[in-house]
């Protein structure tokens, strides 16, 4: 694997960390939305899926 690919995936996967953090912060804020805890599992689910439809896709 090239430096790269390895380096997008990096990118990515703090992108994607950064992600659930700001629902988390978000729902946090908010709590009579929802949990942070559920809302995070939830977007981390979302963006597994789009993913792995990309992967597959590929």
């Amino acid at each position: 694997m090239s430096t790269l690919a390895l380096v997008v995936i990096l990118l990515l996967a703090l992108t994607g960390a950064l992600f659930l953090a700001g629902l988390a912060y978000v729902a946090h804020q908010h709590p009579r939305l929802a949990t942070p805890l559920v809302v995070a599992l939830t977007g981390g689910a979302a963006l597994t899926g789009a993913l792995a439809v990309v992967v597959a896709a590929r």
